[in-house]
């Protein structure tokens, strides 16, 4: 029980650098699908049953249920973020996107999953975002 109790600890571990800059990846995302005119439902849900399973953002678009994985890159990075959203992390996130589902009485009829790709510099300043819509996962 012990090492379960570090192993949350280190989930919800405090701000670290690369934390923080995920952070702010993942406020950018927020405002840039605001200003599109989504509405957002909730920000870092975790799954109850393996507080592991996170979605980064759950956000409503015209009465559809969009399930967003916020991946923050530097700028100058050769490999888009879209790219590091394997196969195996897709699973984690579409049995994510399944318990919250689960969760909602009546069952929205619609729902898709979305890849925001955030490049910042150095100095964590947002330089572009990128919004890829209706990417696979179930």
């Amino acid at each position: 029980m012990r090492l379960m109790k570090n192993a949350s600890r280190r989930i919800d571990a405090p701000s670290s650098p690369a934390r923080a800059r995920g952070d702010i990846g993942e406020q950018a995302a927020a405002d840039y699908l605001r200003a599109k005119g989504y509405r957002i439902l909730a920000r870092n849900w975790r799954n109850p049953a393996d507080r592991r399973e996170e979605l980064d953002l759950i956000c409503d678009d015209a009465g559809i249920i969009v399930f967003v994985e916020v991946k923050t890159r530097a700028a100058t990075a050769l490999v888009p973020g879209y790219h590091a959203v394997s196969r195996a992390k897709k699973l984690v996130l579409r049995r994510a996107c399944r318990a919250w589902l689960h969760g909602c009485d009546p069952r929205p009829d619609h729902y898709r999953f979305d890849i925001v790709d955030v490049a910042m510099t150095r100095s964590n300043t947002v330089v572009d975002v990128f919004h890829y819509e209706c990417i696979p996962l179930f």
